[in-house]
């Protein structure tokens, strides 16, 4: 990945819900909810706690997240779309 956060932001490409739902109904955009689930694509390194020292993310590439609906910052890559956001966006990590 050619994007490397800063500090204790991290890299998320959204899961997208499926186009048709069971039964062959066709959700138009207007009327589809924003994601809220992601894998996470690229991490910074941490940020600096309060006593100077590397505090490491929790997340790491890979990791399928929740997050707050409007949380991040949406950016297209390569014609991907992806948001940028800090950890503390994050909500729950998807075992």
């Amino acid at each position: 990945m050619k994007i490397h956060p800063l500090h204790d932001r991290i890299l998320v490409q959204p899961i997208l819900e499926k186009e048709v739902r069971k039964g062959g109904i066709i959700i138009p955009d207007s009327a589809k909810e924003k994601p809220i689930e992601g894998r996470v694509k690229a991490v910074g390194k941490g940020k600096v706690g309060d006593d100077g020292k590397l505090v490491k993310l929790e997340v790491k590439i890979g990791d399928k997240v929740l997050y707050s609906k409007y949380g991040g910052t949406e950016i297209k890559f390569d014609g991907e779309d992806y948001l940028l956001m800090r950890e503390d966006d994050v909500l729950a990590i998807v075992g």
